[in-house]
């Protein structure tokens, strides 16, 4: 059975890696989306719930897709879970040099583990949660770009903070 990881910080989970998580169910039986923790980025919410808010942005149906926290080695964990695939996302030529040095890493750390690069539809080329947190944080609608549980819980942290 060919699985496969879709790691990322997820704070917020938006449309763009919903696009992501559902062309890669299309190609692989089962999806791990791993929510990393990386405490150096200061992530809005915690990595449960931030797994909390991937699994609720999940359409229901979706073939094997399980949500797990990620810490320490993407490598090591995709050993340890028997993962084969690392799924990343390109949104522009920007994103490539960093996510190539990425999966070059983690064949030499782990050599059967293979990266594959999906590129989101086209209107979420644009699209990263730390744009969504700033629009969300300046009061703005953010209900086109991530899901209804994740626009309910950014309205409802940024008006606690007012």
């Amino acid at each position: 059975m060919k699985r496969a990881l879709y790691p990322g910080s997820f704070d917020p989970i938006t449309n763009g890696h919903l696009d992501v998580i559902y062309r890669a169910a299309e190609l692989f039986e089962e999806i791990v989306v791993a929510v990393a923790v990386n405490d150096s980025k200061c992530p809005l919410f915690s990595a449960q719930e931030r797994a909390e808010l991937v699994y609720q942005s999940l359409h229901k149906g979706i073939h094997p897709v399980r949500v797990l926290i990620l810490e320490g080695l993407l490598a090591e964990f995709a050993w340890k879970n028997q993962i084969q695939v690392v799924i990343r996302g390109l949104r522009a030529v920007s994103d490539f040099e960093f996510e190539f040095q990425m999966a070059l890493m983690n064949r030499h750390l782990c050599p059967k583990l293979e990266t594959v690069f999906l590129t989101p539809q086209e209107d979420y080329t644009y699209l990263s949660s730390r744009l969504v947190k700033e629009v969300a944080l300046l009061g703005g609608d953010v209900s086109r770009f991530v899901s209804a549980a994740v626009a309910t819980r950014l309205k409802k942290i940024y008006a606690q903070r007012k």
